[in-house]
């Protein structure tokens, strides 16, 4: 193997190095995203439908604030 092979092995396995220094992060993120999915999916199928929500028998009475924006809302200006 002469020199420049040696030198060209070399470049190529430090930019093969530097490549794989940048993608494994992305690639452990996208695995670990991928097991929170599975068991994200695992737990919902393993979920029983929650009844109906009731509602309240007590009748609600609008706040102040409602009530002021509903009169201020009703006035009609009349332009003469």
């Amino acid at each position: 193997m002469t020199t420049e092979q040696t030198q060209g092995l070399i470049g190529l396995l430090a930019v093969l190095g530097i490549m794989l220094l940048v993608v494994l992060p992305a690639l452990i993120g996208a695995v670990r995203d991928w097991r929170v999915d599975r068991q994200l999916r695992e737990a919902e199928g393993r979920l029983e439908p929650k009844p109906a929500q009731k509602s309240s028998s007590r009748s609600t009475v609008p706040s102040t604030a409602t009530w002021y924006a509903e009169g201020r809302r009703s006035k009609k200006f009349v332009s003469s």
